[in-house]
């Protein structure tokens, strides 16, 4: 069994520490200004697009009839069955909305899904599986009658390898993260229920993200354009499809707390972004009254915290204008009527599991969908002379604790619903893992194990199975075993970040079956990145699967591919390295002691891949990285400006900002079209990546701007096309406060990984 323990956990105390409480903590004035001011805050005006004219109407109309202490009640959260509840005003028919976790499904619910996390359908690089997932879990959140989703999240981008929410994240470039918010945020909102783009912003650890015994909460340091091109991106596309909620993060920004930092709530967010939606601070997130009021900040979940009826005397005092009072207000009205829920949204069907409640079953056919998901997502990394697919096997054995479910499945049913719990007490995963711990895991309603499947196959085929989930040493496999499938994982949790992106025991189990079974498949259930070097070039692994967080569909999907009835297509959503130390400063958090603790964001753009680039270090496998049962080429890349392009340096200030940014930003200006040709014998989908390299020295060696996943018979070609906006060639001008289009000559690759780039273009501005 593998070894459980405790690991980096971060105090949860909202104590400070005594020195505090005594008087005698350091002074917080010096960095005061760090980040810098921006008042006051913009007042919403729906100007983005008709459907926001209309919902800024109607919460106008509702706003003009309440009083200051009804204002007040809706932007406060307080208690329920859900996980938060706004306040009402009964007498005019406004009412609270029910916000529920988590991003990858209903979290502690009953006849709800448990879909695959958000890092494992980002390796899809399936724009249209985005969208599917999405939709489906707004269909699921509608149907349990709750308003606002607490999803997609885009926070962690992934800076630090060994980060403990990763998982919840889409990847740890920019680029693939944003077009993933996009695509499912429009599905959820196309579900009628609002989508909440989290953790804004720069949310990049768990040691000390919150208040502590030790002091306040780390300070994520970084410079105005790394913010913009990393962090900010991925929102941006949130936005643009037209999210209507924004969760502020726990921790600091540049020395201002997240849900207090006017920088990126009111000069960002809500002016640089024309953000016409509402607010929300993370979970006991505020750490003041009024200046979270007037730096931005529109309800305070999950109880009143500095608001409530101290709001009431801040207005009343003059500490927070009434006007921005009537902003939380609107925009959070607003919210609810642009998704149209005043017509016959579903009552909450939110229960506790210790209430015997009338099941409101929402699953509809979405195990199928998950099942989908959780096979385009696994990333076939090594594969030995067609080991893989298993040729209808008659005799397997199945080793390792991740091959079959937990022998408990939770610890604190109240809170989970009685489901599969993955974290209880900060402790390693033994037992197959289908999410990561903390608010973004799911509930899912049963789990297929991968013994389970592999039985399902193997007993229709009258074969025979040998298993141990136990010993790290098992005896040596049964003698006529065709192949050898070990089972191991890779648990992370909020709350924690992870000690190691290995483990000794599982590695053992590796090398020691490995060691008596000419034929061993490793399959890795992992949150976010797992190092493989301590057995990947042993010559008797013959095939590694990285099978991600696939959900309560696991088993099902992962014989899929082993199978062969599915191909595998999945590509890697960040980079894994030979050695941890190559990860270098961005392996681990930073683990300052200091009252006032900083994480200094030194590297600027230079994260995950970038990383890689520009030190030149070979990774094991690069981002993007991912084999297949057949083989693809590629030819012929065409690539220019469009005919109509419009290359100004910067885009027109003439016109206005709608939710999302500058219009111009999103406007095509050139294309890329490349030629795929299944050179195999088997169907299967490539992913064709289009990378750009932007003119002048202070520039990544090339960063992912499209991608296109392409299905493909024996012998077929198709082509792929990459359409690339203003953005996608843009960088951030510090001075001008400006997307800026360099002039210059852009290099183009396009190829099947960030390394594997065979052919080359350029497009000349």
């Amino acid at each position: 069994m593998k070894p459980t323990g405790l690991i980096h956990a971060v105090a949860f105390s909202g104590v400070l520490a005594a020195a505090q409480s005594n008087g005698s903590a350091p002074s917080e004035v010096p960095y005061y200004g760090r980040s810098p001011p921006v008042y006051p805050s913009p007042i919403g005006n729906g100007s983005s697009n008709a459907g926001w004219a209309a919902a800024y109407r109607h919460a106008r109309a509702l706003v003009s009839q309440l009083t200051i202490e009804e204002k007040a009640n809706i932007t406060r959260g307080w208690t329920g069955t859900c996980v938060g509840n706004s306040g009402e005003v009964s007498r005019i028919g406004i009412p609270a909305l029910c916000f529920a976790d988590a991003p990858d499904g209903i979290r502690g619910q009953e006849f709800v899904s448990a879909f695959p996390a958000g890092i494992h359908v980002a390796a899809t690089f399936d724009k249209a599986l985005l969208y599917k997932y999405g939709k489906a879990l707004g269909d699921e959140y509608h149907g349990k009658g709750i308003n606002v989703a607490l999803g997609p999240a885009a926070g962690p981008l992934g800076r630090v390898a060994r980060g403990g929410r990763n998982w919840e994240g889409l990847s740890s470039d920019p680029y693939l993260a944003g077009v993933g918010m996009g695509a499912i945020t429009r599905g959820i909102q196309d579900a009628g229920v609002i989508a909440t783009a989290k953790h804004w912003l720069l949310n990049e650890q768990e040691y000390r993200r919150r208040i502590s015994d030790l002091g306040e909460a780390i300070s994520s340091n970084v410079d105005d354009r790394a913010l913009h091109e990393l962090y900010v991106w991925p929102f941006m596309n949130s936005l643009k499809e037209g999210a209507a909620s924004v969760m502020c993060s726990y921790q600091r920004a540049n020395h201002s707390y997240g849900c207090q930092n006017s920088k990126l709530l009111n000069g960002i967010l809500k002016t640089e972004l024309g953000f016409e939606g509402f607010v929300v601070s993370d979970w006991q997130g505020q750490m003041s009254g009024v200046a979270s009021a007037n730096a931005g900040l529109d309800l305070v979940m999950p109880d009143a915290g500095f608001w409530g009826d101290k709001l009431v005397e801040a207005v009343n005092n003059g500490s927070v204008t009434e006007d921005r009072l009537s902003d939380m207000v609107t925009r959070i009205l607003a919210s609810y009527h642009f998704l149209h829920q005043e017509h016959a949204f579903p009552a909450p069907a939110v229960h506790s599991n210790l209430q015997k409640a009338y099941p409101v079953d929402v699953q509809d056919d979405h195990a199928s969908l998950i099942r989908q998901i959780g096979a385009a997502g696994t990333v076939l990394v090594k594969n030995v002379n067609g080991t893989l697919p298993l040729k209808n096997p008659k005799y397997l054995s199945i080793y390792g604790y991740d091959a079959t479910v937990k022998a408990i499945p939770w610890q604190n049913p109240s809170r989970y619903g009685g489901g599969y719990e993955v974290n209880f007490g900060w402790e390693t995963f033994n037992g197959t893992l289908i999410t990561g711990g903390g608010s973004g895991g799911s509930t899912p309603p049963y789990v297929v194990s991968p013994f389970q499947a592999i039985q399902e196959r193997i007993s229709k085929n009258k074969g025979i199975l040998r298993w141990d989930f136990y010993s790290e040493n098992p005896y040596p496999p049964y003698v006529n075993s065709e192949a050898c499938l070990v089972f191991i994982n890779a648990y992370a949790s909020e709350s924690f970040d992870r000690l190691s992106l290995t483990d000794e025991f599982s590695d053992n189990l590796v090398q020691n079956v490995a060691a008596n079974c000419s034929n061993t498949v490793v399959v890795i259930h992992s949150a976010g990145i797992r190092t493989v070097d301590a057995w990947i070039e042993h010559p008797n692994v013959t095939a590694v699967l990285f099978a991600g967080l696939p959900g309560q569909e696991s088993g099902h999907s992962l014989v899929d591919v082993l199978w062969g009835e599915i191909n595998p297509s999945g590509k890697l959503p960040y980079t894994v390295a030979r050695q941890e130390s190559d990860y270098g400063t961005h392996l681990n958090s930073s683990a300052s002691d200091d009252f006032f603790p900083d994480s200094d964001f030194t590297e600027g753009l230079y994260i995950d891949y970038r990383y890689f680039d520009a030190q030149n270090i070979t990774p094991r496998y690069e981002f993007g990285y991912g084999l297949s049962y057949t083989t693809f080429s590629f030819a012929d890349l065409t690539v220019g400006l469009t005919v109509d392009a419009e290359t100004s340096e910067y885009p027109d200030p003439s016109i206005p900002i709608v939710q999302g940014g500058h219009p111009s930003l999103w406007e095509n200006i050139a294309v890329a079209k490349v030629s795929v040709t299944n050179t195999g014998d088997v169907e299967g989908a490539e992913v064709a990546q289009l990378y750009i390299g932007v003119p002048g020295e202070d520039t990544p060696v090339r960063q992912l701007r499209g991608f296109s996943r392409v299905f493909l018979s024996p012998g077929q070609t198709r082509s792929a096309v990459f359409e690339l906006t203003r953005r996608d060639l843009s960088v951030w001008d510090v001075e001008a406060q400006q997307w800026r289009l360099r002039r210059g000559t852009y290099t183009v690759w396009v190829g099947s990984s960030s390394r594997n780039l065979s052919l080359q273009g350029s497009i000349e501005i």
